[in-house]
């Protein structure tokens, strides 16, 4: 590789959780390379995250969902063809695929850097787009995944540390809870990990500190079932906040309490014990990383399968057996 780049495109864009597993590669990339500009790739929404983080110079900004929209097809042509050419006059001397997807194969493609690196046992055929290619298997975090990458590099990764972007005051959110609080995220991409939102209220009810409920507004029905169960125990923060505000309120409660979702992310970088209920998703590779965490988990031979959806064959045992009565003593007994 080239001992002094110039410039490195990061194409990672999207989801949440997966921008947040890539923290710990730009904080090691940019110590390697301290004076190269480094560019990010990211999806319109969670780009917000992001914006004007110290270690990042630029941000690419795809309108992932935008561009499906079939009935505005000229114009999406024409918004793709100015972001590829965007990035191909910057002249790339790295850029690395840490999606590993036929979307990021092509924008690999497109940038034209030097050097293209990703993973051989990537999907969607995105491996024929890279010039520089490792395995990086399926049996590990997602965080160690993308660090093997930035040790063909030479990058040092014996240290993991999250560069956080800059965070805003949230004092006209903490004036209105409690000091002492924990978080609940009771929503989930997928259907098949979100254990039942009436058992989250119940445990809710059970807690020694009051649980404030996160979720998008998207997902705001969720949390209005965990609250209406929670006998007035649960504060109900769906919605309320920006995705940089949501940082700065997990940074202040006691724990974390969720599905396999994206905040869970948030809560490990920042050193917060998380109990993580896990069904069909696999959490030795997208579990909270790091030694302080729990995960609360049924062991079924049918697990993990990475279903979206409720199972109907094995009546999905693997998130309706985890009871609200043993999540509520394993948190006591931490």
């Amino acid at each position: 590789m080239l001992e002094n780049p110039k410039k490195i495109l990061i194409i990672k864009p999207s989801a949440w959780g997966d921008i947040i597993h890539t923290l710990p590669f730009l904080d090691v990339v940019h110590k390697q390379f301290p004076n190269a500009e480094i560019h990010w790739v990211v999806a319109k929404g969670l780009h917000t995250f992001l914006e004007n983080h110290p270690l990042i110079h630029k941000l690419w900004i795809m309108d992932k969902d935008g561009w499906r929209d079939i009935k505005r097809s000229l114009q999406i042509t024409a918004e793709i063809n100015v972001f590829r050419k965007g990035l191909k006059n910057e002249q790339f001397d790295i850029s690395i695929d840490l999606s590993g997807l036929l979307r990021s194969g092509l924008i690999t493609w497109a940038a034209g850097a030097k050097y293209k690196l990703g993973f051989s046992d990537s999907d969607e055929g995105s491996p024929f787009f890279y010039t520089d290619k490792i395995v990086g298997g399926e049996k590990i975090h997602a965080i160690d995944r993308y660090l093997k990458l930035a040790r063909l590099l030479g990058c040092d990764i014996s240290t993991i540390n999250y560069p956080m972007p800059i965070l805003p005051d949230i004092s006209h959110l903490t004036d209105a809870i409690p000091e002492r609080f924990c978080i609940m995220a009771p929503s989930a991409g997928k259907e098949a990990n979100r254990w039942p939102a009436e058992r989250f209220g119940k445990l809710a009810a059970q807690l020694s500190i009051p649980a404030l409920i996160i979720a998008s507004r998207g997902d705001k029905k969720i949390a209005d079932k965990v609250v209406r169960a929670s006998n007035g125990k649960a504060i109900n923060m769906a919605g309320k906040t920006t995705l940089k505000e949501l940082v700065s309120l997990i940074s202040k409660c006691s724990y974390f309490i969720c599905n396999d979702t994206g905040p869970m992310h948030i809560a490990a970088a920042l050193n917060k014990p998380v109990f993580a209920l896990f069904g069909p998703a696999n959490p030795i590779r997208t579990g909270p990383y790091g030694k302080i965490h729990t995960i609360i988990q049924e062991k079924l031979k049918c697990s993990p399968c990475y279903a979206r959806k409720p199972c109907k064959k094995h009546n999905w045992h693997c998130m309706k057996d985890i009871t609200v009565e043993k999540v509520a003593s394993i948190i006591r007994a931490q």
